[in-house]
């Protein structure tokens, strides 16, 4: 079989095994409730043995037995997207939630929607801005003089504004697209929601990824699935190798936007 498409795109993955005997999904996955599609089973199998076997890259899951010294145990949500190519190839893509091993880039995983650790970044410039504040606060608060508190309160007042612009420019960094090719911010996506604002990591979780990728490349979506590999030291709900639907908090209004227009199972019950 010729694969049309694997010299242009590192990200398409085909699948390892046969899928001839496979029935492809009639409709999308409902992502908030659902039972795995066979072949997001399969893609799941592949990429969790790839998991095992890399070598490229170190990134301490908490699964050899023992915790390394001074390296956070850190679990991760993990996400398969089935898609189909322009030239009818089935295949998938993946991709993690966040940051892997430090950073946003590894073979095999589609790319962040923005990448935040580009060293031109005007992050780094308004973070290094916050710490100048920062400090200078701090060295009028250890001098204890009266006369500084107003000094404080307005550096304390400016620091707030300059945080919150910055945050306001990070969130108009994230473009996310739907089927149609509509384009929308994360602030003009959470403008009408309860919260207004989105909440931090808004646009980092695997599924946004996963769907941006397809988009851009004009895959079509099939079918959705997301899994948690590794142990998690905040919460026992988080289970190894589980199969979990996307939040609602940071994803719900994000996806309703990316999958506006396509047919979605029903949501069960």
């Amino acid at each position: 079989m010729n694969h049309l498409i694997s010299d242009k795109d590192t990200f398409f993955t085909f699948f390892e095994a046969p899928i001839d005997a496979y029935i492809l999904p009639e409709r999308f996955t409902f992502p908030f409730d659902y039972v795995p599609h066979a072949l997001c089973l399969l893609a799941v199998k592949e990429l969790q043995a790839h998991l095992d076997t890399q070598d490229e890259w170190l990134h301490n899951f908490g699964l050899s037995g023992e915790e390394e010294e001074g390296n956070t145990i850190i679990g991760k949500m993990f996400g398969v997207l089935l898609v189909q190519t322009q030239q009818n190839e089935i295949g998938y893509l993946s991709a993690f939630s966040g940051k892997l091993a430090g950073g946003n880039h590894h073979a095999k995983f589609v790319p962040p929607v923005f990448d935040l650790l580009t060293e031109t970044s005007f992050l780094n410039t308004g973070m290094a801005e916050l710490a100048r504040m920062s400090a200078e606060i701090k060295i009028l608060e250890e001098l204890h003089i009266l006369s500084n508190e107003m000094q404080i309160k307005i550096l304390k007042t400016a620091r707030k504004k300059y945080s919150i612009v910055l945050q306001n420019e990070i969130f108009d960094h994230y473009h996310f697209l739907n089927q149609a090719g509509e384009e929308k911010s994360l602030r003009e996506i959470f403008k009408y929601t309860g919260s207004k604002n989105p909440p931090s990591g808004a646009g980092e979780c695997a599924a946004p990824k996963l769907l941006q990728y397809a988009f851009q490349h004009q895959m079509k979506p099939l079918a959705l699935a997301e899994f948690w590999w590794g142990l998690s030291p905040k919460s026992n709900s988080w289970k190894h190798g589980h199969f979990y639907p996307c939040c609602h908090e940071k994803c719900e209004p994000i996806l309703a936007h990316m999958l506006a227009g396509i047919e979605m199972d029903e949501k069960p019950g």
